[in-house]
């Protein structure tokens, strides 16, 4: 797997690209911690969507015991999610199994949420073959390392 290192302009072009792809009203914006959150921004300005939340999700109790259903650290309430519309975004879509329980979340709240991520690696992608982002940018196999990741590395992180 190559590793692909964007740019702030890389980034501009695919919300480009993903912007006209986002069809009908939303009531609100899910941003998935941490990947999320700068696309989320970018988009509810993009888009003007004013309510945006965040979704905080972990699914390991310690590195090696994984949790059957993910603990929502931080999510909006099912009041502010019931007979919603969502768009829940985040910045790749590895496995998938970070935001289809987002997505499944939203739906036990009574919202319908649409998925958008920057991008979709569908080869690691371990969710049901039915269950792909509805929106997404651009498709890639690489390691992407997306302008407000790029510290971590210089950093350890």
């Amino acid at each position: 797997m190559e590793k692909k290192y964007l740019t702030w302009e890389d980034v501009c072009r695919l919300i480009d690209r993903i912007v006209p792809q986002v069809a009908g009203h939303f009531d609100a914006l899910i941003a998935i911690t941490r990947g999320g959150i700068v696309p989320g921004g970018l988009l509810s300005e993009r888009l003007g969507i004013r309510q945006v939340f965040i979704a905080s999700v972990r699914f390991f109790q310690d590195e090696d015991q994984a949790l059957d259903w993910p603990i929502f650290l931080q999510f909006p309430d099912d009041s502010l999610l019931h007979g919603k519309r969502i768009l829940v975004v985040d910045d790749i879509w590895d496995k998938g199994i970070t935001i289809t329980s987002v997505r499944e979340r939203i739906a036990q709240a009574g919202g319908n949420a649409v998925t958008l991520v920057l991008h979709y690696r569908p080869s690691s992608s371990i969710t049901a073959p039915d269950q792909v982002p509805d929106i997404f940018g651009e498709q890639t196999e690489d390691y992407i390392v997306y302008p407000w990741e790029a510290e971590r590395g210089r950093l350890g992180i």
